[in-house]
Parts: C-alpha cells; sequence; structure tokens
C-alpha cells in the first residue's frame, strides 16, 4: 500500500502544542514504535529546525531520527532511506530541495521507497514535492508554479488559508490553464492519499479545510473537501 499524508500546514513545526497531525501519520504504521526520519533538506538543514523535530517526537511513541544533506551522516544513503518507516519532510525552499534530492539521487530513493510502502509525508515544500505541480513563494518574488516529483497527480497549494496570496494566485494560475487542477489545503489540515488516491482528509483545527480546485467553462470552481477533525469532539 503506498501511502502519502500532504499536510497544508501544521505539525510540529507550526503547532508545537498540538501534534495532532503527526500522531495521525504515526498511527498509519502497524508499529508499537515506527522510524521517523525528519529530511530537512528545504531549510538547508536548518539545526533549529532539527532540534524542534526531535523535541516534538521525543514525545511520541516512534523512533526519530533525521536525514542531512549538508552534513551527511550516514554511511550509504539508499539502505538508511528504505530502512525507514516514515519519511517526514520539512518546509522551506522547495526548488533548491527538489535540486539537491536530484543531484544525491534521493527523489529516485523515495519513489522506491514509496513503492516499497514507506509512508511519505510532510508540510508546506514537504507536501508541494509529491505532487506534479505545486505553488511555491521564494523570498522576494512572486508565487510561482514549480514541477515537483509527480508522486500523485494534479497540483497543490499548501498554507491555503494562511497567506494572503496563495489562494488568489492558485485560482489564477489554474483559471488560466497555466496550472493543472488540484488541492488548496489550509494550515492545519491534510490530504491522506493511498494508492494515488485521496482517502480521507484530516485536520488538527476545528476550522481548517481543503478544497478541489479546477477550470470549468463557467470559470474557476472551488469544491470543498470534507475532513475529520482529529481531536475531541
Amino acid at each position: 500500500m503506498r501511502q502519502i499524508i500532504a499536510m497544508g500546514g501544521g505539525g510540529f513545526s507550526m503547532e508545537p502544542d498540538n501534534l495532532l497531525l503527526d500522531q495521525y501519520v504515526l498511527t498509519q504504521v502497524d508499529s508499537a514504535s515506527p522510524k521517523v526520519c525528519f529530511i530537512p533538506t528545504a531549510s538547508g538543514d536548518a539545526d533549529s529546525y532539527i532540534d524542534r523535530f526531535y523535541t516534538s517526537f521525543r514525545s511520541l511513541p516512534c523512533e526519530p531520527s533525521h536525514l542531512s544533506l549538508f552534513e551527511p551522516a550516514f554511511q550509504d544513503l539508499e539502505p538508511f532511506v528504505l530502512s525507514q518507516d516514515i519519511l517526514y519532510v520539512g518546509g522551506g525552499n522547495t526548488r533548491n530541495m527538489l535540486v539537491l534530492w536530484r543531484e544525491w539521487g534521493l527523489d529516485r530513493i523515495l519513489r522506491k521507497a514509496y513503492e516499497q510502502g514507506i509512508v511519505l509525508t510532510g508540510l508546506s515544500a514537504g507536501s508541494i514535492c509529491w505532487f506534479q505541480e505545486g505553488l511555491t513563494d521564494p523570498l522576494h518574488a512572486p508565487l510561482y508554479k514549480l514541477n515537483a516529483l509527480g508522486f500523485i497527480p494534479g497540483s497543490h497549494c499548501p498554507h491555503y488559508d494562511g497567506e494572503e496570496m496563495r489562494r488568489p494566485s492558485y485560482q489564477r494560475l489554474i483559471g488560466e490553464g497555466n496550472m493543472q487542477a488540484g488541492y488548496g489545503v489550509d494550515d492545519g489540515a491534510a490530504l491522506h492519499f493511498i494508492n494515488e488516491a485521496l482517502h480521507l482528509t484530516v485536520s488538527s483545527r476545528e476550522q481548517a479545510s481543503a478544497y478541489y480546485v479546477e477550470r470549468t467553462t463557467a470559470g474557476v470552481e472551488e469544491s470543498k473537501i470534507a475532513v475529520r477533525y482529529l481531536g475531541a469532539q
């Protein structure tokens, strides 16, 4: 079974006091203590980001580790990656991350991990990367379309409610025919795909939503997706 859990935003990165999305990811592995590897490439392997990962995941039932491409500590990249149960990709610069992954051959290894049933997850850059296309935001520059790994068909826009230019930019690109139809996902919401089909959408906040956005003869249509809140009802 192939699984991807794409967060619009949230998890330990954005909600350190609300780990509902991270806990949900852990429950997708049939293990009392799954091995979770954090991949912080998009942040330049920022030490503070890695520290925050360990602070949060050491409080959860799992075996945390991280993969650095800037200061490699692994003997052999592929066996290390394929020994994990969950690969968790952090946020940051999506384009730079993908360039480094391709240089190291990590894009190919991630495809193999996906086919072998290792759960792939992440937020922002770490959710865009799994789709064919994503809307990304370099510092001091306009939002633009980026081609990604293509494990999931279509496009993706994270932070749909969290950054004011995301929603209008995503709708404009799709309406102009310059971007494929896809998913706009709020901070605190996550899309769970099984075998490339949307299985369930979950959230760590009651108001977090997700949408399917497509071009129609009448213009751009945004359809709200049913979301299951993971907190106490």
